[in-house]
């Protein structure tokens, strides 16, 4: 039984969802033209802004990177 404080996610209901398909022709949703920038996670519309997800990054898990520029060095004592 769901109650009103329910905050379980339903696809179904937030309605639709653009986003950008690589390797297909993207109209912007904003001004329907097709001149895009595309970066690691966004392609935004070259002449009105818009920027939407990219399908790709939905399918990649997100892990993050360390690194470290400290030598470690074993002490002898």
């Amino acid at each position: 039984m769901r109650t009103a404080f329910d905050t379980r996610f339903d696809p179904a209901k937030r309605g639709y969802h653009a986003i950008y398909h690589g390797n297909q022709v993207n109209h912007c949703p904003g001004c329907g033209r097709t001149h895009w920038y595309i970066g690691r996670t966004l392609a935004e519309c070259g002449f009105c802004a818009t920027a939407l997800p990219l399908a790709e990054s939905f399918h990649q898990a997100a892990t993050p990177v360390f690194r470290s520029s400290v030598a470690h060095h074993a002490h002898v004592a």
